[in-house]
C-alpha cells in the first residue's frame, strides 16, 4: 500500500537518525527513569517513562513509558505495545488499564497479578502526536495525520529509543497491539523489515495483532452476523443489515459526509434493536461502559455517544492528570487542558481504514516473521468471525498447511478459547469471555497467550 518513493525516503531518514545518534551517550535513559510513581506499591524492577523526538526540527516528540520484566530483565524480550483508536492512548490503555504492571484504584495503585512484564519489558508508546502526552508544537500537524505519517514517526521513535537504552538494541523484538494497531504494527513492521535490508538494526520476531482491523469490509461486515447469532437483531434486521447496507457501506458514507437514507434506516433498525443498554466491544457486560473502550469509538460511529455515563469513576484519567503523576513520569501537557484516553486535537484520515492491512501481514510471513491473530470472543465491533476467515484466506493465499488443527486451549483447569497455526508461522486464536480488550476482560487468559506467543510454542493442550 505504500509507494516505493516513500518508503525509500524513510529508509533515508531513518538511517540518517542512526547514524548521528551514535554521537549521543549510552546512559541517557537515566534522565527518564522514575524514581516512584505516586501511590505505587514497592516494586524490584525499574520503570522509565519520557519522550522521544522524532523529527529534525523537535517540534514533535512521542512519549513513552516503559516497565522492564519483573525477573531477569536482561534475558527477556522487549515487546512494543500499541494501541488504536486511531488516536488514543497506549499508557492509558494499555499500560495502565490493561496489561501493566499497576491499576490506579483511587489515590493509589495496585499489582496487576497478570502484567505482561512478567515475560517481558513492556514499551508502551502514545502514537502518534497528539495522542496522550505526545505532541507537536505546531498544531497543524494534527491535520490529516495517516497511517504513513503514524509508521514513519514509530520507526525512528524505535531507532532514538535504542539510543537512550541501547541494552536492547539486540534483543529479541516483538511488537503487539489491538484494535486500529491492526494497521499500526504490520506497517511498522514492514518498515523495520525493509530497514533491515539496509542495515541489520531490529531483531523482530514477531507481532501480535488482538481484535485487529485488517481488511474493512470482512472485519465490519462480519458484524451483522455476530449481532444475529447473539440474538442482538432479529431476523429481518439481520437480512437489511446484510443486503440492504452492509456496516462497511454505512461507515464508508458516514465518514465521507454522505449518508444514505437507506443507511440510516438501517442502522437506526440496528441500534434500537441492539440496545444503547448493551456494550458493543462485549456483549455480555452490563451498561457500565469503561473508558478503556473509548478507543473503538471511531470503529462505531455515532454508535457511542460523546458523553458516556459510566457507573464506576474513571480512575486512569484521574490518576493520570495529577501533577504529581506526570511529574514522576516526567510527562507534560502540550497545547491540551488535560490528558485524556483519546485524543482531542488529532484528525486523524480515517478513510485509511479501507486500505487493507492482511496483505502486508502476508508480506511480514513472507519475511518469515511468525504473525498471532488473537479475538476476544464477545467482541462484536470486530469479530473473531472476521478476523478467522482473513486468517483462513491468507494461509490459503500463502500455501500453509494446518500444522495445529482448530482445537481448544486451557488456562488452568478451563477452555481458554480456541485456536489454529498454519505453517507454524501464522496463529489464530480466540480468548473465550474476553472483549475487544482482552487483557482488560480476562487478564489472566491473555496472560497464557501472549507467554505461548513468546516462547513460539502452541497454546496448552491439557488442564
Amino acid at each position: 500500500m505504500h509507494t516505493l518513493a516513500w518508503k525509500a525516503m524513510v529508509m533515508a531518514a531513518a538511517l540518517l537518525q542512526l547514524c548521528s545518534s551514535r554521537e549521543l551517550e549510552s546512559n541517557l535513559s537515566l534522565q527518564d527513569k522514575i524514581t516512584k510513581l505516586p501511590g505505587q506499591p514497592q516494586v524490584s524492577f525499574q520503570q522509565f517513562s519520557g519522550y522521544i523526538t522524532v523529527d529534525d526540527r523537535k517540534q514533535r516528540a512521542l512519549f513513552y513509558y516503559f516497565a522492564e520484566a519483573e525477573l531477569d530483565p536482561y534475558t527477556k524480550p522487549l515487546v512494543l505495545w500499541l494501541n488504536g483508536g486511531p488516536g488514543c492512548s497506549s499508557v492509558g490503555v494499555g499500560a495502565f488499564s490493561e496489561n501493566g504492571p499497576f491499576r490506579p484504584s483511587g489515590q493509589v495503585l495496585v499489582r496487576n497479578e497478570f502484567s505482561w512484564n512478567k515475560e517481558a519489558n513492556m514499551l508502551y508508546l502514545e502514537t502518534p502526536a497528539g495522542v496522550g502526552f505526545s505532541y507537536a508544537t505546531d498544531s497543524s500537524y494534527y491535520d490529516g495525520v495517516d497511517d504513513k505519517m503514524t509508521a514513519r514517526d514509530n520507526l525512528v521513535f524505535l531507532l532514538r529509543w535504542f539510543t537512550k537504552f541501547p541494552q536492547y538494541k539486540d534483543r529479541d523484538l516483538y511488537i503487539t497491539g489491538e484494535s486500529y494497531a491492526g494497521h499500526y504494527v504490520p506497517q511498522l513492521a514492514e518498515l523495520m523489515v525493509l530497514f533491515n535490508k539496509k542495515k541489520n538494526v531490529f531483531n523482530l520476531k514477531g507481532i501480535a495483532l488482538g481484535n485487529p482491523v485488517l481488511e474493512f469490509s470482512t472485519d465490519f461486515n462480519s458484524r451483522a452476523e455476530f449481532f444475529w447469532s447473539h440474538g442482538l437483531i432479529s431476523d429481518s434486521t439481520y437480512r437489511i443489515f446484510t443486503y440492504a447496507c452492509n456496516y462497511s457501506r454505512y461507515v464508508s458514507e458516514y465518514y465521507r459526509g454522505s449518508l444514505s437514507p437507506v443507511c440510516a434506516r438501517v442502522m437506526g433498525q440496528v441500534t434500537r434493536e441492539t440496545s444503547r443498554f448493551v456494550d458493543k466491544y462485549d456483549v455480555t457486560l452490563d451498561v457500565c461502559i469503561s473508558s478503556v473502550l473509548s478507543q473503538s469509538k471511531v470503529l462505531s460511529p455515532q454508535q457511542v455517544p460523546e458523553h458516556i455515563d459510566v457507573c464506576v469513576e474513571d480512575e486512569t484519567v484521574n490518576y493520570l492528570n495529577r501533577k504529581d503523576v506526570q511529574d514522576a513520569m516526567h510527562a507534560r501537557l502540550t497545547g491540551v487542558p488535560k490528558w485524556s484516553v483519546c485524543s482531542s486535537v488529532l484528525e486523524y484520515e480515517l478513510l485509511n481504514l479501507e486500505i487493507p492491512t492482511i496483505s502486508v501481514v502476508g508480506s511480514l510471513v513472507r519475511s518469515g516473521i511468525p504473525v498471532l491473530v488473537y479475538s476476544g470472543d464477545q467482541d462484536s465491533v470486530i469479530p473473531l468471525t472476521g478476523s478467522r476467515t482473513l486468517v483462513q484466506r491468507l494461509a490459503k493465499e500463502l500455501k500453509l498447511k494446518t500444522t495445529v488443527p482448530y482445537r481448544v486451549w486451557f488456562e488452568d483447569k478451563q477452555v481458554g478459547g480456541w485456536t489454529q497455526v498454519y505453517g507454524d508461522i501464522l496463529t489464530f486464536a480466540t480468548i473465550r469471555g474476553a472483549s475487544h480488550e482482552a487483557p482488560f476482560s480476562q487478564p489472566e487468559r491473555s496472560l497464557v497467550l501472549f507467554r505461548a506467543f513468546l516462547q513460539g510454542r502452541p497454546l496448552p493442550e491439557t488442564f
